[in-house]
């Protein structure tokens, strides 16, 4: 049994191999199969492909030969038109340029005819030339005889002829030229009188400022006379004490119940007055209480100074003036000029420039402070050298005011150029506030002194034969000799006039000159 199931066992491992290798061989057989299938195929698709290609190429050969064929022809075509038009075009600038040539022959022709035509012009030129040369020539000869003839009927040579004409033309132009400048002047009045009268007028109307006296001395009223006595104490020790601490002169006269005080400085003026009317009110007179009284006299009228200052910058609405400029303001209270306080004209001033200012559309607080600052010289200058407008430039500098306002005032009496509006408005309020009735006046020897210079002026110039100060020297009158000076001229000497007396003469407000030409024919019946 066990014989058999190993034989049977060896059998069956035998079959097993031969049906592994029964399968591999077949596998093979299938590869090799299939692997020369595949190159017959391949080979098959070969033989197509280059099949197609060949017959592709052989087509695209076709296409070009055919295209070729087509672009030679079109390309035949197109060089035959182009060359048609090179001809076309040829032929027809052939044309113009033979246009062209018979219009340029056409032209030197005409341009000969015209060269031949100017060449006979030229000739007749130089004959008339010539004949115009002796024609002159004869004219001049007969030029210088005439002239010879004219100056034996004359009676005057060349020169003088020469210089005749001239004065003649000089007095024609001068005549021409004082007709322009009264034309100009009626023009510019025309302009300007309606505006000007209606701003000044309106500063006027709003402005108003107490008349005052100018003075020199000031009058202590007296209980009775026998005060007096006692104002001079023993062997006038009293009255001494009095005048060297004060400064001022004490006249004790015969006048009634009266004491005069006289000085030029109306401060101290003031301070004598104080005091003396403390004493006799208080009755006790001796030098240890003159000297007491003096000294709270000083402090009232340092207050009063200060306190009229404020007030005055209170009044314009003028602030931020240094202290030192508020207290020379104040002590323009006791300053007159032509008998006109300064402190109330410097009031006057301000409020006339800052109306004005404010009708033009200019800067009213410039204008303000301008007008009240413009104679705080004024103030010191009776302890400074120097007129009042350069002791004013060098105190609003000092306290740094600013340009403009220094300018303002130094411009107010015409001594410097105004660049500013508001420096003008200063100088007009400042004529206007002098001179309105009843705010200056002078004494009687600078007044008539002023007229003779007023009069000297005028009787000053050529052709002027008589003249007449009036209204208190606000007008002069000239009566000119109407054989010299014509009316035309008269406005020129009017003018004239005008600059002398600005140049020469000190005066306040302004000054009217009138020029009067007046022609009379007096025969007598006989």
């Amino acid at each position: 049994m066990q014989r058999i199931t190993v034989t049977g066992r060896k059998k069956k491992g035998v079959n097993s191999i031969t049906t592994i290798i029964t399968s591999i061989l077949t596998a093979i057989i299938a590869l090799a199969a299939g692997y020369y299938l595949r190159r017959i195929v391949a080979e098959a698709k070969l033989e197509s492909a280059e099949a197609e290609a060949q017959r592709i190429v052989r087509s695209a050969t076709q296409e070009a030969e055919a295209k070729k064929r087509e672009a030679l022809l079109e390309a035949k075509d197109e060089i035959h038109k182009m060359r048609m038009e090179s001809e076309k075009d040829l032929r027809d600038r052939r044309s113009e340029l033979h246009q062209m040539e018979r219009r340029i022959l056409h032209k030197e022709e005409v341009l000969d005819k015209k060269l031949e035509q100017v060449e006979q012009r030229e000739a007749a030129l130089e004959k008339k030339r010539k004949e115009a040369e002796i024609a002159e020539q004869r004219i001049l000869e007969m030029s210088e005889r005439w002239q010879s003839e004219l100056e034996r009927l004359a009676g005057m040579s060349r020169e003088e002829a020469r210089n005749f004409l001239l004065k003649r033309t000089e007095d024609e132009l001068r005549h021409e030229m004082a007709m322009k400048i009264k034309e100009i002047e009626t023009e510019a009045k025309e302009e300007a009188d309606k505006r000007a009268r209606k701003i000044v007028s309106m500063a006027i109307q709003r402005c108003a400022a107490d008349h005052v006296a100018e003075t020199t001395v000031s009058v202590v009223n007296l209980p009775n006379d026998d005060m007096k006595g006692r104002i001079i104490g023993r062997e006038g020790r009293n009255i001494r004490t009095l005048e060297t601490l004060t400064g001022i002169d004490l006249i004790i006269d015969d006048t009634p119940e009266a004491v005069i005080l006289s000085g030029f400085d109306p401060i101290r003026r003031e301070m004598a007055r104080i005091a003396l009317e403390k004493l006799v009110a208080d009755g006790r007179i001796h030098p240890a209480r003159i000297e007491e009284m003096v000294e709270k006299a000083q402090k009232e009228v340092e207050q009063a100074i200060r306190e009229a200052g404020e007030q005055a910058t209170f009044e314009t609405g003028v602030h931020g003036l240094h202290q030192e400029l508020v207290k020379l303001l104040g002590r323009l209270r006791y300053r007159t000029s032509y008998g006109q306080n300064v402190l109330k004209h410097s009031i006057e001033v301000s409020h006339l420039a800052g109306i004005m200012a404010a009708e033009l559309g200019c800067d009213v607080q410039l204008a303000k402070r301008a007008g009240l600052l413009h104679d705080i010289g004024k103030a010191v200058d009776h302890e400074v050298e120097g007129s009042h407008l350069e002791i004013g430039r060098e105190i609003l500098r000092k306290y740094r005011e600013s340009r403009d306002v220094i300018h303002a005032m130094e411009c107010h009496h015409g001594d410097y150029e105004p660049q500013s509006i508001e420096a003008v408005l200063v100088t007009a309020a400042d004529s206007v506030s002098a001179a309105r009735p009843g705010a200056r006046r002078e004494t009687l020897e600078n007044y008539i002194r002023r007229l003779e210079k007023l009069e000297a002026i005028a009787d000053s110039f050529e052709g002027v034969d008589k003249s007449y100060a009036i209204q208190a020297g606000r007008e002069i009158r000239i009566i000119v000799k109407p054989d010299r000076i014509d009316d035309a001229t008269a406005v020129k000497v009017a003018r004239d006039i005008v600059k002398k007396i600005e140049a020469e003469l000190e005066y306040p407000g302004q000054i009217k000159v009138t020029v009067i030409r007046e022609t009379r024919a007096v025969e007598y019946a006989r």
